[in-house]
Formats: C-alpha cells, structure tokens, sequence
C-alpha cells in the first residue's frame, strides 16, 4: 500500500445532500479499492483561477489515502465518469 493525495473540485451548485452523498460515494469508491482513508481537509467552496464546465467556483477537497498502486486506476475511473466532480489529481506522497 502507498500514501497518496486525491484533490478534487465539485460542483458548486450541489445542495447540502448531494454534496454529503457525493463525499459519501466517493469514500465508498476508495474503500471499495482496499484502501483506507487518513484525512479529510473541506475548503468549501472557492473561486476557480479559470472556467471549468461553465463554473467559476468549485468545493475543493483534498483527502490523504493509503491505497494499493493499482488502485488508483480505478478510482480515476470512476471519478471521471462523475458528472459533480470537475477536476480530480491523484498524486503519490514522497516518503521523508
């Protein structure tokens, strides 16, 4: 297993519940995967530096994971075909 970063920008104009379903779902999607999650840093919502989708602000999220390597794939699958999140980066934690 491997430390990771996920962040990722959700739709601004989700109500409460679906923002809350989301986060849920995508907890789901990692812990399906094997992996565990360490923490949860909520922004909240935040101006974009550029348009994306037509949207000018975004809920970021960055959440620290320990998943399998091969894991990664799947959860940017699955990321990818959610219409809610507008940017995701997964990126690998250097050991200090």
């Amino acid at each position: 297993m491997r430390n990771y970063e996920l962040a990722y920008i959700l739709d601004p104009e989700l109500d409460e519940q679906s923002l809350a379903a989301l986060e849920e779902r995508i907890k789901g999607w990692i812990e399906s995967t094997g992996g565990k999650i360490k923490t949860i840093d909520n922004w909240g919502k935040r101006r974009l530096a550029y348009p994306i989708k037509k949207r000018n602000d975004g809920y970021y999220y960055f959440v620290q994971i320990e998943i399998p390597p091969q894991a990664g794939v799947m959860i940017e699958r699955d990321l990818r075909l959610s219409e809610q999140v507008l940017r995701f980066l997964i990126s690998l934690q250097e050991s200090v």
